[in-house]
């Protein structure tokens, strides 16, 4: 594939199975960029969000602060050791946790207010399919977030990578993509510490 991320859903969950275990000590740091990126969602008392690809689960305290206790949190992932792990760091008191693939969400029309994704768009088979489902279950004037706690050039660094024109993550690639799925890019920042892309449901 163009970016060289795994997409295939089977080799998604042999890729991360393994590595659950020592996810949270191997970014130990990263807890106030996850808070900053929820923030960044601005969501209100008694509000319903999905975090899609919630893995060990890290933002799923930010959110249930963000729409306190009337509030929905759902946590959903393909990989059920990564649910494991969220489970033993605690995070199923903050969130429902789902063992679903998040390209296919088990819930209805127009429910969630919002959805936070943390670096999966570039795991997912077909990035403009999730787009589009994420935005089927999010109401008009809901909100997405496309979250990492480093930016692109840094992600890229770190796995041996140089940035490509294809990178989908780019806003000339992105913002097209999340338009045709009924989303408008209203906040795009890929700094080194930080990579968010905000967007607003259509409709």
């Amino acid at each position: 594939m163009p970016d060289g991320e795994i997409r295939h859903p089977q080799k998604v969950r042999e890729f991360f199975g393994p590595r659950a275990a020592d996810w949270e000590a191997r970014f130990p740091d990263d807890g106030p960029a996850y808070a900053a990126g929820v923030a960044a969602l601005e969501l209100r008392p008694g509000q319903r969000v999905l975090d899609a690809g919630c893995g060990t689960g890290r933002a799923l305290p930010a959110l249930r602060a963000a729409v306190g206790a009337r509030g929905t949190v759902l946590g959903a992932d393909l990989t059920p050791e990564m649910l494991d792990a969220a489970v033993r760091e605690g995070r199923d008191a903050s969130a429902s946790l789902l063992l679903a693939d998040a390209s296919r969400l088990p819930v209805g029309d127009a429910v969630l207010d919002a959805v936070f994704a943390a670096g999966l768009i570039s795991h997912v088979p077909d990035p403009a399919d999730s787009l589009a489902e994420w935005a089927r279950a999010v109401r008009p004037g809901g909100r997405l977030a496309l979250f990492h706690p480093v930016g692109r050039a840094a992600l890229a660094a770190r796995k041996g990578r140089a940035l490509t024109p294809d990178d989908l993550r780019a806003e000339p690639n992105l913002r097209p993509l999340l338009a045709a799925a009924g989303w408008e890019l209203v906040r795009y920042a890929d700094e080194e510490h930080r990579y968010l892309a905000l967007a607003v449901r259509r409709g």
